[in-house]
């Protein structure tokens, strides 16, 4: 984790102190079952809630000196509790298996920082609205292969993106729904030393669902899935990144991140505005994606189970998920103080001399008779005629004076063929779709 790129909400999340008070509840809820169950005292469970009801302040200092002789975390952290509570504590763990604590703990902490990611994304899709009906009939160029294509609006550009990140939050809820399992099923997950009931009681007290075979661990197909959801997201954001960092090239110039007072571009050139934020975010779903390749790589793991995913997940969960957290927030604010340009869009549209709308020209022509094959030849003869003057001339007064085009439309229909509005028909019609 990079203290940069991390917001304190969701770093607070992975801390030690966070991560021991999620072993307690799951150690004492479990003691407290078997109490009921009458496997040990009733009193066992009693006496560490009575403990935690005081609100102590988690050792991570103490626990981490424990764990320095006994080189295991849940063995130190289950003798620092016995040291605070006393006799009673000896009943902790029982039937249970390191896995059982950790398993579900990850579950726990990669459900709770689902919810500030889906939290993230209602902003973001909130702000992609605010700002795809500001602009909804906006008019600018859309283009393919980076080239000039046909007129689209900004409006357009946006309900793309909030239908992509739309469908990014039904992901990441199925994805929420896939983590959020608790294993409680002591080695090689048989229960042979552990009932089911205390899996049961556990997995209701912290809002889980039981793992239905967790052969010790949790199977890490359900990661898998998890982090690669969480890599599609940050395709997303890069695609909706880079889309702003073309907008903003000089040559271009159709919209850019806000540029604040005070704000520097470069150490050297004064008049340099960058596109720092989107470039950011280009890197950060670099290494978002990037957490997703071990995390397949951890499902094939030895017989009923290894540690070569633990390792893994130390840096993998805290990490793709805090860096998520920040680059969601940051496109949110990059979408809201967006600075866009109309003019700008449609001097852009207009530069080239009205060749977007050679394709309105082309079905004319066909639809006057002229064969598919000649109508294409036709209107490309001229087309490239604008194309090599760099816009300088005029594809519809080239056609107007093409006499094999004349001789199937006149020039008031020729004429009709270059009016902007026509592309924005359905405006309406893709609006619905995306917002409803």
């Amino acid at each position: 984790m990079v203290p940069r790129y991390a917001r304190p909400e969701m770093s607070v999340l992975w801390e030690p102190e966070a991560k021991f008070r999620i072993w307690f509840e799951i150690e004492a809820h479990a003691t407290q079952k078997l109490g009921e169950m009458g496997v040990v005292p009733e009193s066992a469970g009693k006496a560490l809630w009575d403990w935690w009801a005081t609100n102590p302040k988690i050792d991570v200092e103490a626990i981490d000196a424990i764990e320095a002789v006994t080189k295991h975390d849940v063995i130190a952290f289950l003798t620092w509790v016995a040291e605070q509570v006393g006799d009673e504590a000896r009943f902790m763990h029982q039937g249970m298996t390191s896995s059982d604590v950790l398993d579900t703990t990850l579950s726990v902490q990669l459900v709770r920082a689902t919810d500030l990611l889906l939290a993230d994304l209602d902003g973001l899709l909130a702000a992609i609205k605010m700002r795809a009906e500001e602009h909804k009939y906006t008019p600018t160029i859309g283009r393919s292969h980076g080239i000039h294509a046909e007129p689209v609006t900004f409006g357009l550009k946006l309900a793309q993106a909030y239908a992509e990140f739309d469908r990014c939050r039904d992901r990441l809820i199925a994805a929420r729904k896939e983590i959020a399992t608790c294993a409680v099923s002591g080695a090689v997950g048989t229960f042979a030393n552990i009932d089911p009931e205390v899996e049961a009681y556990v997995a209701e007290q912290l809002g889980l669902e039981i793992e239905p075979v967790s052969t010790q661990v949790i199977p890490r197909d359900r990661h898998a899935m998890y982090f690669s959801t969480l890599a599609v997201i940050a395709g997303s954001i890069e695609r909706l990144a880079v889309e702003v960092r073309h907008l903003q090239r000089t040559e271009v110039l159709e919209a850019e991140e806000f540029f604040s007072k005070g704000q520097k571009g470069s150490s050297a050139m004064p008049h340099k505005r960058n596109p720092i934020l989107t470039e950011n975010l280009t890197g950060q779903a670099r290494m978002i994606r990037a957490y997703a390749l071990p995390a397949l790589e951890n499902v094939a793991l030895w017989h009923e189970r290894d540690i070569s995913h633990s390792s893994v997940e130390r840096f993998i969960g805290p990490d793709a998920t805090i860096t998520l957290d920040f680059a969601l927030a940051r496109l949110t604010g990059v979408v809201e103080k967006l600075l866009i340009y109309p003019e700008r869009m449609q001097a852009n549209l207009d530069a080239m001399g009205g060749l977007v709308h050679s394709q309105r020209v082309l079905l004319a022509l066909t639809q006057a008779g002229v064969s598919r094959e000649d109508a294409y030849r036709l209107v490309q003869r001229n087309a490239m005629k604008v194309w090599e003057s760099n816009g300088a001339l005029s594809l519809l007064e080239l056609l107007k004076g093409d006499e094999e085009v004349t001789a199937a439309l006149s020039a008031g229909e020729l004429e009709e063929k270059f009016d902007l509005a026509y592309h924005f028909k359905n405006v309406d019609t893709i609006f619905d779709r995306v917002f409803g």
